[in-house]
């Protein structure tokens, strides 16, 4: 049986991130710079639209949160996007090949890591992935393999360690990867996997167990939509990659393209 205040709550979700895409035409102006970024870059990104806007007067970045599935169906349905930042080159590549990016402006800006973290105050002791077959260990939070890069790193880390299919009736999805995060904070999961970032983000509230090996580096790129005509938007690329921008990236936990 569904537990009622979730189904409500996926159900507000959609809601919500449906209403935005119907204002987002109607409220951006010639001056609006629309960035499409993965959930993981969310505060980072916050902080670097605001430098970004003081640098350009008269420019108002609008920011739009999701997985990095998501946002490339919304750019491929015609939502009004004009720079894209994945993370991880997959989802950007399927970007480029239904030709919805400018490939010149394509650039990885940083890299992250997988770690695996549970409630802080937990009384379950995980040193490692093979902890997790633990009978204490009920529930395990991971982001949609299908649409969250997270998710993909996590089942690709999962499935060398030969434990993906012994834990497979633990996982329970999220539909992002600071979702998979917040099940975690609220302890509604005894364990999850997600990016270094989103651990530090969470500070106390979480204990990082440990860094998981991917054989997959976990690289972000970031690219101008090739439907956008907003001339600012290669100028919001190349302030991602430039010192200012970089040095906001790093003091969220980002590493170095």
């Amino acid at each position: 049986m569904r537990n009622p205040a979730i189904t409500l709550k996926k159900l507000s979700q959609t809601l919500a991130l449906a209403l935005a895409l119907c204002l987002t035409p109607a409220l951006a102006s010639a001056a609006d710079l629309t960035v499409s970024a993965a959930a993981s870059l969310t505060d980072a990104f916050k902080n670097i639209k605001q430098a970004f806007e003081a640098a350009n007067p008269g420019t108002t970045v609008i920011t739009n949160f999701a997985a990095s599935g998501p946002l490339l169906r919304q750019i491929e349905s015609g939502a009004p996007v004009d720079v894209f930042a994945s993370a991880d080159q997959k989802t950007m590549d399927q970007a480029a090949s239904k030709s919805l990016i400018v490939p010149a402006s394509r650039a990885n800006f940083v890299q992250n890591a997988l770690v695996l973290i549970q409630p802080a105050g937990s009384k379950i002791a995980l040193k490692g992935m093979s902890d997790l077959t633990q009978p204490g260990v009920k529930r395990i939070a991971l982001g949609n393999p299908e649409t969250v890069p997270a998710g993909r790193y996590t089942k690709e880390a999962l499935t060398t360690a030969k434990l993906w299919d012994t834990l497979t009736p633990k996982l329970v999805p999220g539909e992002s990867v600071r979702q998979t995060l917040d099940y975690v904070v609220r302890g509604e999961v005894d364990a999850g996997f997600v990016f270094s970032t989103d651990a530090k983000s969470a500070g106390a509230k979480v204990h990082l167990v440990s860094e998981i090996p991917t054989s997959t580096v976990v690289s972000y790129p970031i690219a101008v939509v090739a439907a956008s005509k907003n001339p600012k938007a290669k100028a919001f690329v190349d302030f991602v990659l430039s010192p200012a921008g970089q040095k906001i990236l790093q003091a969220y936990g980002f590493k170095k393209p």
